[in-house]
């Protein structure tokens, strides 16, 4: 990739006096170190990158060895040496850890000790919107490894880091809204930011619409759920925002329709970040392709089937994650409760793996009386057709039992009821029991301000899951 000329004029300097060549010190320093390796590393071949990925493996994987009871465990009970895990089939050897099993682990979990140079170590914990919210320590490395892969998206897509920044996000603001004179990091780092502006996601899409439309932003940061929520404002009033260059969505499962509604309604592509509160950013769109490129200097990332076989091209998998830097916490072959789709070699030519879309949660799939599990497409859009419906929900509570949750402009009749309750046990390909729940303005976000339109409650077992496409 060519050199981004806009960027690097904006790039700050950390020494007095000296603006060009800039000079940077701390963590700045240590950032734009690791961003220079890092445009290397992208073109390695993928065998390269996957031999680097077990030698730095050997190195988290032999101090966990050393300094956590349950991976040691984990270890002695697969019959592994810590050198061994030079070589793929050694690491598909040791079973994959679930969430309940980190639970389980407790304390014994996490190292006891970490590298002087690691230091210092945060606490933080997933938002827990599954019902089973997990604690993880993360050092200081682990945090630049987040950082720099965050920069990395940035600069992949040639952003203005001088343009205007709006985030619509969980709740993590003292208030509702925040001004900001700059990105923050990891931008804010190394270069020269226009301002950033904040609100909270519990604000509601009406305040949220003519928020947007006095800041005005260059880029706008959000949910895809509330995204998509924002597009039907903007849609039927017939506005834009007129400085918007591009969309930044995070956190929940993007949908091609809610991509080409972005286009259509605010003129503005989307650029996706898959990511999880346990092991940072996981992949990337590509500038090129739009495939997500797996960041694989921080992970290695594997998809596997149910019987813990790895998928090929076009295959949906759940994914498992080796974090090859948390010197605190050993996620190692650590199911995230996602599936994706792999896809082949990116015609960009990076070795970086690639998937061609994240398909959803675990969570997010409907389980089915005949042992099958799927991700339900439910028709929403149609439902507007038969009454006016503003937000809708499902949970599945009971084996076939299905909460349906609708925020509704005027209340349904029974035939109305009826209509939408045959489009979706069409959709589910069974006559499940519906009961309707209404809210009068919005349907409750979860913890972490996400938005989920299917949630399966049921408990974990041994289903298998339908083909995907």
């Amino acid at each position: 990739m060519k050199p981004d000329h806009a960027a690097l004029s904006a790039t700050l300097s950390s020494v007095a006096g000296v603006v060009w060549p800039p000079l940077v010190a701390g963590e700045a320093a240590y950032l734009a170190a690791l961003m220079y390796q890092l445009e290397q590393t992208q073109w390695l071949s993928a065998d390269a990158i996957v031999r680097r990925q077990h030698e730095q493996l050997i190195h988290v994987a032999t101090h966990a060895h050393a300094y956590s009871a349950q991976f040691r465990s984990r270890m002695q009970a697969a019959g592994l040496r810590s050198e061994q895990l030079s070589a793929r089939e050694a690491l598909r050897r040791l079973p994959v850890m679930r969430r309940r099993d980190v639970q389980t682990a407790g304390e014994k979990f996490f190292c006891t000790q970490i590298p002087r140079a690691h230091a210092p170590v945060a606490e933080s914990s997933t938002s827990g919107s599954s019902g089973q919210p997990v604690v993880v320590k993360r050092t200081a490395v682990s945090r630049l490894m987040w950082l720099a892969m965050t920069l990395r998206e940035h600069l992949w897509q040639r952003r203005d880091f001088r343009g205007k920044l709006a985030v619509i996000r969980d709740d993590y603001l003292h208030g509702d809204q925040m001004d900001l004179p700059t990105w923050g990091p990891p931008a804010s780092l190394l270069f020269e930011t226009g301002s950033s502006h904040a609100l909270a996601v519990r604000a509601g899409v009406a305040r949220q619409f003519e928020w947007l439309q006095s800041v005005d932003p260059d880029y706008l940061l959000v949910f895809p759920s509330n995204l998509a929520a924002l597009l039907d404002q903007f849609e039927q009033r017939g506005l834009r925002l007129p400085r918007l260059r591009q969309i930044r969505t995070i956190n929940e499962t993007l949908t091609p329709a809610i991509r080409a509604s972005a286009r259509r309604v605010l003129g503005a592509d989307i650029a996706d970040t898959y990511s999880s509160g346990e092991a940072g950013i996981v992949a990337v769109q590509c500038p090129h392709s739009g495939l997500y490129h797996v960041m694989a200097e921080s992970l290695i990332v594997e998809v596997l089937d149910e019987q813990g076989e790895a998928r090929g091209p076009g295959q949906v998998g759940r994914v498992v994650v080796t974090d090859l830097h948390n010197f605190a916490t050993p996620l190692i072959r650590y199911d995230l409760g996602d599936y994706a789709e792999m896809a082949g070699p990116c015609p960009c030519g990076r070795g970086l793996p690639a998937l061609k879309r994240i398909a959803g949660r675990r969570r997010n799939m409907v389980r089915l009386p005949d042992g099958r599990s799927l991700w339900p497409s439910i028709g929403g859009p149609r439902y507007s057709e038969i009454a006016p419906i503003r937000q809708f929900q499902f949970i599945q509570r009971e084996r076939e039992t299905i909460e349906v949750r609708l925020v509704s402009a005027a209340p349904l009749t029974a035939d109305q009821e009826g209509r939408i309750g045959d489009l979706i046990r069409k959709a589910l390909d069974f006559s499940f029991k519906l009961q309707f729940t209404y809210f009068p303005e919005q349907i409750p976000r979860g913890p972490g301000g996400k938005f989920e339109e299917f949630m399966c409650e049921l408990a974990e077992s041994g289903e298998s899951v339908a083909p995907s496409t």
